[in-house]
């Protein structure tokens, strides 16, 4: 994943998270999670990448 579609993909997360924050609906809140899950995954994928660079 790219910086682009990184920034993409944060800002589709945090309009889920907004959105089932205004209206608690269970499944908009999968749909945060699900989104909060590839979030967690790209950053850890990246810092691996970042710690066998030795940064």
């Amino acid at each position: 994943m790219n910086s682009r579609e990184f920034f993409y993909l944060v800002a589709q997360m945090r309009e889920a998270q907004r959105e089932y924050f205004k209206n608690r609906d269970p499944l908009v809140f999968r749909a945060a999670r699900k989104l909060e899950n590839e979030v967690d995954h790209e950053i850890q994928r990246v810092r691996e990448i970042l710690a066998a660079r030795g940064q």
